[in-house]
């Protein structure tokens, strides 16, 4: 059966023109790899967004400029039912969408509750760059948008359509379990990019349609800086993805940011965040949380509560897809 997951992947291959060996973490040593610039993004979709952003950054351009254009690739693809164009509804069938983007000065802009633009992480940076502020919401947020030349369209596909009026007949409700037991439909696979370029600036961003069928007005942990995303150009970045709740209440990539400002590891920092998750938040067991780092350093890893989160990866030597080892595995 080819899964939504397995045909993204595939489409993702054949758009990077190349031939791509999926390692585990465990087999090979990503460490060592360390020459700048390096491009991670998390998931499938991960794959030709780094191409895009390596665009950018194989040229010698800005690491900003490479993850603006690295997550606008999902947030376009209509096949990526968790980020952008196409992206599952929530109850009412409304696709709104939330993004954020940070550079290495400690910059950011972020925008929730986005309705009607397909790429939400643009308009992000413009309120980074052109506003006093870092987050706007729902209609501020659209007007902002129209005010600096972005177009409405229609965001709700066919296809996502009748998969709501599917799910709405038949009332099975609203689920936050993430990336279990093969539930794909409902899932939220987030894009997380991050991005050091050959002068050593680090930036990241981060973009997604939410939960599918969450509750009108809901925001996850995207949009949210320090949440689903934090850059310090001094020590490095980190994203996350999974159920934004529990990466709100622990403030999940500060804490990895922190941790590496420590002294630990890009994998480790991250491994602690979801220790913190196993040991703050009671029914932690039933979620999945990855959460993926990257240092000023070039250095790189990622961590998770479920087998089964993997991220992408490309330097100038290579491009993979690697699994992150998972808390529960261990357990």
């Amino acid at each position: 059966m080819v899964t939504r997951r397995s045909f993204i992947t595939k489409s993702s291959l054949a758009f990077a023109g190349l031939t791509l060996t999926k390692y585990s973490s465990a087999k090979y040593n990503f460490q060592k790899e360390n020459k700048l610039p390096v491009v991670v993004s998390t998931w499938n979709h991960g794959l030709p967004a780094n191409e895009a952003a390596w665009e950018t950054l194989g040229n010698g351009g800005y690491s900003l400029d490479s993850v603006e254009a690295g997550v606008r690739v999902p947030e376009g693809d209509p096949l990526v039912i968790t980020v952008g164009y196409g992206g599952i509804p929530d109850a009412k069938g409304k696709v709104t969408l939330d993004a954020c983007i940070m550079d290495e000065k400690g910059r950011a802009g972020s925008v929730t509750y986005l309705q009607h633009i397909k790429h939400p992480v643009s308009v992000a940076r413009l309120v980074m760059e052109k506003t006093p502020h870092v987050m706007l919401s729902g209609k501020g947020a659209l007007e902002f948008a129209l005010e600096n030349g972005f177009e409405k369209e229609k965001l709700l596909t066919p296809g996502r359509k009748k998969e709501w009026k599917k799910w709405k007949k038949e009332k099975r409700g609203f689920s936050s379990k993430i990336n279990i037991e093969n539930q794909l439909e409902e899932n939220h696979d987030t894009i997380g990019m991050l991005a050091i370029d050959d002068k050593g600036r680090l930036s990241g961003a981060c973009t997604t349609s939410g939960m599918g069928y969450k509750l009108p007005g809901r925001v996850g942990d995207s949009p949210i800086i320090g949440a689903g995303l934090f850059v310090d150009g001094e020590i490095g970045g980190a994203v996350a993805t999974g159920t934004g709740e529990l990466v709100m209440k622990t403030l999940g990539t500060f804490l990895v940011v922190e941790m590496m400002r420590s002294g630990k590891s890009p994998a480790r920092a991250c491994e602690e965040a979801v220790k913190r998750i196993a040991r703050k938040i009671p029914d932690y067991q039933n979620h999945q949380v990855g959460f993926l780092a990257l240092n000023v350093k070039g250095e790189y890893g990622a961590y998770c509560i479920q087998p089964g989160f993997n991220y992408a990866v490309k330097t100038a030597s290579f491009s993979d897809l690697v699994d992150a080892e998972a808390w529960l595995k261990k357990l």
